[in-house]
């Protein structure tokens, strides 16, 4: 498995809703593209402090890494993608992907 996790700084004007709403339609994504097995977002809930800035995130575990590379590509997760940079601060700067072997 493949846990794909993206951490992101949103932009200050970036309602809780418009947050929301984001995090469901990359859930929705599970649907359409084959391999996803689970999302899970929200906030950084760590009391140590050292988020950087990067207040937000999610993780999409996906079958394996070619899963994840056919949803990288896929043209639902690209659209979704677009207004998640939109949304965030500093354009692609206000993300962080890291993705690890589960």
């Amino acid at each position: 498995m493949i846990l794909h996790c993206v951490f992101l700084r949103f932009k200050a004007a970036v309602s809780a809703a418009e947050k929301q709403a984001i995090f469901d339609s990359i859930a929705d994504l599970k649907s359409v593209i084959p391999g996803m097995i689970d999302v899970k977002a929200g906030s950084n809930v760590s009391p140590e402090g050292l988020h950087g800035g990067f207040a937000d995130g999610f993780i999409v575990t996906f079958e394996d890494e070619a899963a994840r590379d056919a949803y990288l590509v896929h043209p639902d997760h690209v659209a979704v993608g677009d207004r998640l940079v939109a949304a965030t601060d500093g354009g692609l700067a206000g993300l962080l992907v890291f993705d690890l072997i589960a």
